[in-house]
């Protein structure tokens, strides 16, 4: 049996997506996958990515996220 471990759960202020992510371990071993799961509403997207895409996607996130933030001086991020 798969093992699924939670590591994270949003609820997004606009639309109100649910965003879960989860870390995915097979029970025959190997790499272990973030599955990312969202819920809008009653449809669902689910999705899983090695450690290096996670990273790149991450990376790219905090980017974004910092550029808004340098925008609007009065927005708070955490890095």
């Amino acid at each position: 049996m798969n093992t699924l471990t939670p590591l994270a759960k949003l609820t997004i202020p606009i639309g109100g997506q649910v965003i879960e992510l989860q870390q995915l371990d097979y029970e025959a071993g190997g790499m272990s996958l973030l599955r990312t799961r969202i819920r809008e509403k009653s449809r669902f997207t689910v999705f899983d990515i090695d450690p290096q895409s996670a990273q790149l996607w991450g990376e790219a996130l905090l980017r974004w996220a910092q550029a808004q933030a340098a925008a609007m001086p009065d927005a708070e991020v955490s890095s």
